[in-house]
């Protein structure tokens, strides 16, 4: 059987956050159904589509779940959503600020309909502080969060970071958050609440940061580049190659000691690289050194040497070379599925588990698909009660 097979979730979230949340948990078996609201999920409509016509970053975040059109700002919708919670296990919502709760939707509602409803809220802020109920996204919670201003060069401006990992790293808490209340349920026989608010689910990011700058007598400038952002390990750095960049980083003296005898190299004999902390306070001077030893090589050259001695590397790949590598082919993470309709891309699973199967991942829905036959078989209605939802355009 799979992980989670039995359990029912809905899906009240966009975006990333929410969905990437329960996508996780359909990889996991779950059922889940998505509600979207008439105007559909706002990443339906992006620019970045595919052969179909579809949105890609849709698809990836969605593929495997059944969709449904609601109308929740309607009394009809709202009663339709409560009918269907008290039914599930799990309610998954990133919504505006108390949008929830203006729609009649709250966690007291519902829990009272279902004692066994897990609630799982994605926010901002929290609901709570100063800045509970403010509206975030990924790049305005980098900002607020103190990864802009650790991210890019000294004397360079504030830059995200490439990937939108706020969201995906605050969607994986969120989860572990249902995942922990799924379990005390087999106690308790209660659900319960479960919020995850962005800000703090970065913020352990920054450790490193965080602690160069409360360590005593530490003068570290905010942005280090591609340095450790603490300042306590050197050489942690990029460095330029004849066909690119690569990583070297040498996190002990051993490790330093074994990348000298790579490099041979008489600068290396300088006492002030003798120790972690002199290499540190002189890393300018460190870094031109494997500068000077790497720029005269290949990136997958030098990753095999360096591999060969022990010293943490690794080339840095391209988006396209990252699409192409045999190792994200081998562990399935970006799948190619293959249906009646043709190949599509998606996400695999990043969990893998021993005694059970991850769920293949079907194609994404089109908007509303399975309405029709999610109120005939969990609500029980009828044809023409579906009928008149539709013409008053509840769903």
């Amino acid at each position: 059987m799979t992980a989670l097979e039995g359990v029912k979730v809905i899906d009240v979230g966009q975006f990333y956050f929410g969905p990437y949340c329960t996508v996780l948990m359909a990889r996991l078996g779950a059922e889940v159904i998505k509600i979207e609201s008439p105007e559909g999920d706002p990443y339906r409509r992006l620019p970045t589509v595919d052969g179909d016509g579809a949105s890609i970053q849709f698809r990836f975040l969605n593929a495997g779940k059944r969709t449904m059109r609601l109308d929740l700002k309607s009394q009809a919708g709202q009663d339709i959503l409560r009918d269907l919670a008290a039914q599930s296990d799990v309610l998954v919502q990133n919504l505006s600020p108390g949008a929830m709760d203006r729609f009649g939707l709250g966690y007291d509602v519902l829990s009272a309909l279902n004692p066994r409803l897990i609630m799982a809220s994605g926010t901002g802020f929290g609901s709570f502080g100063p800045y509970a109920g403010e509206a975030a996204m990924d790049l305005t919670i980098q900002a607020r969060t103190a990864v802009m201003s650790t991210t890019g060069f000294e004397d360079g401006p504030p830059t995200r970071t490439g990937p939108s990992f706020v969201d995906f790293m605050a969607a994986t808490h969120l989860l572990a958050g249902v995942l922990a209340a799924l379990y005390q349920r087999t106690v308790t026989g209660r659900g319960q609440h479960v919020e995850v608010a962005l800000q703090d689910a970065v913020i352990p990011a920054l450790t490193s940061n965080i602690a160069g700058l409360l360590a005593p007598g530490q003068d570290i400038p905010e942005r280090t580049g591609n340095r450790h952002g603490g300042h306590a390990v050197t050489p942690y750095n990029a460095f330029p190659t004849v066909d690119g960049w690569i990583t070297v980083l040498c996190p002990t003296d051993a490790h330093w000691q074994r990348l000298c005898a790579l490099m041979d190299d008489p600068a290396t004999d300088d006492v002030r690289f003798t120790d972690m902390a002199g290499r540190c306070k002189y890393c300018e001077d460190v870094d031109a050194i494997v500068a000077r030893w790497t720029a005269t090589r290949g990136k997958d050259e030098l990753t095999e040497v360096l591999k060969a001695a022990r010293i943490p590397c690794a080339p840095i790949v391209t988006l396209p070379e990252l699409l192409v590598d045999p190792h994200v082919k081998a562990r399935q993470i970006i799948r190619e599925v293959t249906d009646a309709e043709g190949t599509f891309t998606t996400l695999g699973s990043p969990m893998l588990l021993s005694d059970s199967p991850i769920v293949e991942p079907a194609r994404a829905g089109g908007h509303g698909e399975h309405t029709d036959d999610i109120l005939r078989t969990k609500l029980g209605l009828t044809d023409d009660e579906i009928a008149g939802l539709r013409q008053n355009h509840v769903i």
